[in-house]
């Protein structure tokens, strides 16, 4: 499957800017979007439409940082305009005054560091899908990616992971997926919309879990405990009895692999999820068995950023002593490019890896 994005049309352009503006993207790259759209140049007809299309469908719905973001916005976007000597339309200087005379809390802002994006996922212009309704998903995210809020931030493998999931529907169409460390809950509402059969996402983090929680009320997602859950699963403390009888068919994990002292957890917590039970590993008669045991045998979807290699290869070596199977599919199975307004996004970086369980 070609994996390339679509040209970008006068329409698709302006797509991409309110995209990217309600994702919530930096301002270099919006301004940079906005000059696609008017063909080189920050139009009037740009400058209205970042006005009427895009800041009025986040104002209300923001959180006091989408405020500070919208008026560095403004005023990035108004700089931008005149160091071209080009036409600032009267509406945006009225509306960064509008936003300058906003008080903002500083202790508020420190205390609850959530801002509000909405994801767009643009399956009408994918080549597998088409006729299909874009998947918009509205989160609230932490911008302190490093701080002790990683739970909440929103990462490259979850977008890629994502991506995948919406490009290989039929992998994940009613099937059980299991997510460990599920973050802001993204990877979720995606199985959720291909018609996963149940989901359980999880995390080891309870301010991680009850910000999830709140994305998979935030997207209207009131479906019952049996179709989707957020559970607290601490990877050192889960036994392998609580974690064998959940027995998914799917297992997922974004951005999973980065710490040395937490990769025998984890690795421990994927080979009892992985593993199909004594069977598999069964008398050598019933090896005959196996190709169709091996198709419903679960089976572990990991995306990872290899940030640093002997972490990854200590990770390699573990899996391989728990009899673990590690496959990297990335240019195998390349998802579709659904964000490609999202010009920080760098899926170049993300790898993709299958794990299942060896059996001898």
């Amino acid at each position: 499957m070609d994996a390339g994005a679509e040209p970008c049309s006068d329409v698709a352009s302006f797509l991409y800017l309110k995209s990217a503006f309600l994702a919530i993207e930096p301002a270099h790259f919006l301004i940079s979007l906005a000059r696609q759209a008017g063909g080189g140049s920050i139009t009037t007809k740009v400058q209205t439409f970042i006005l009427e299309d895009c800041i009025k469908d986040i104002a209300g719905k923001g959180t006091e940082l989408n405020h500070k973001h919208i008026k560095n916005i403004l005023q990035k976007l108004i700089i931008a305009v005149e160091s071209t000597s080009d036409i600032v339309v009267e509406d945006l200087y009225e509306k960064f005054a509008h936003y300058l005379t906003i008080q903002l809390d500083d202790q508020l802002l420190e205390e609850n560091n959530r801002i509000y994006k909405q994801i767009t996922f643009l399956l009408s212009l994918g080549q597998k899908c088409s006729g299909a309704l874009d998947l918009i998903v509205p989160l609230q995210c932490s911008l302190n990616m490093l701080e002790g809020d990683t739970g909440c931030a929103l990462w490259p493998s979850s977008l890629f992971l994502s991506e995948f999931i919406l490009s290989y529907q039929e992998v994940f169409s009613k099937k059980f997926c299991f997510e460990i460390g599920s973050g802001v809950g993204l990877v979720g509402i995606a199985l959720l919309h291909v018609g996963a059969s149940r989901v359980v996402l999880t995390d080891g983090d309870t301010s991680t879990l009850a910000n999830m929680k709140s994305n998979i009320e935030l997207n209207r997602l009131d479906l019952p405990s049996e179709k989707v859950e957020c559970r607290h699963l601490p990877w050192e403390s889960a036994s392998k009895r609580e974690l064998q009888d959940y027995g998914p068919e799917i297992i997922l994990g974004a951005d999973v692999i980065y710490d040395p002292h937490c990769i025998p957890h984890l690795v421990r917590v994927l080979s009892a999820l992985s593993s199909p039970g004594a069977d598999c590993c069964g008398p050598t008669q019933d090896k005959l068995l196996r190709s169709k045991d091996e198709e419903a045998a679960p089976v572990a979807y990991i995306a990872t950023v290899i940030r640093n290699q002997k972490t990854f290869d200590y990770f390699l070596r573990v899996a391989a002593e728990s009899s673990l199977s590690v496959l990297d599919i990335t240019e195998r199975m390349k998802p579709m490019i659904l964000l490609p307004y999202m010009l920080s996004y760098d899926r170049s970086s993300v790898h993709l890896l299958k794990v299942s369980f060896l059996c001898n």
